[in-house]
């Protein structure tokens, strides 16, 4: 059955494609969900149409994207970690951390989009691709440094006295009820 693509399909092909596919996979598969059209007369005109006007409203899009793509490149991050003495890192720098990163530099990219092959889990310096369009690829200088330990230790110290003063001002939430129901018992038995 010959079908017209209505959206990129990976494996099978992209928008626009006049393509020849089994039966079953045309019937069960691309036309319930509305992936692709019947490849008739009628709907091969419509669709040559429409194809003119998407094709330049592409264009623009995709100039766009370039434009935004070199801004994207431009930008280099500073990842900071906790380190072993050989480098390694605890733990792994992932697209959502590079997510967050390029967020805070002003760069909205949805993670899906960072084409990271595995965690960053060693010091350095990687140059992480992230796919903004089909054609349109931008790179990311991604530097992993060593989170410094006298900073850490002083941030746990000061977080582990935090934590302390919260405990000693506030009760527990069930002492808390307990003592309120107390109060209305005594409220009761006075207005009685």
């Amino acid at each position: 059955m010959k079908v017209i693509l209505k959206e990129h399909i990976e494996g099978v092909g992209h928008l626009g494609d006049v393509l020849e596919v089994s039966d079953g996979f045309a019937r069960n598969f691309l036309l319930p969900r509305k992936k692709a059209l019947e490849a008739n007369s009628r709907n091969v005109n419509e669709f040559a149409h429409a194809t003119r006007v998407i094709v330049e409203k592409a264009k623009k899009e995709k100039v766009e994207l370039e434009a935004h793509a070199r801004k994207i490149s431009a930008v280099s991050l500073t990842i900071t970690m906790k380190a072993g003495k050989d480098g390694k890192l605890f733990g792994s720098v992932t697209s959502k951390d590079i997510e967050e990163g390029l967020a805070e530099k002003g760069f909205t990219i949805d993670r899906r989009k960072i084409h990271l092959a595995q965690p960053i889990k060693a010091l350095g310096t990687v140059a992480v691709p992230i796919k903004l369009h089909r054609d349109v690829t931008a790179t990311v200088s991604i530097e992993v440094v060593k989170k410094q330990e006298e900073e850490t230790a002083s941030h746990d110290a000061s977080e582990a006295h935090e934590a302390h003063e919260a405990h000693e001002t506030h009760e527990k939430p069930e002492k808390k009820a307990k003592s309120e129901k107390k109060e209305k018992k005594e409220k009761k038995a006075k207005g009685e």
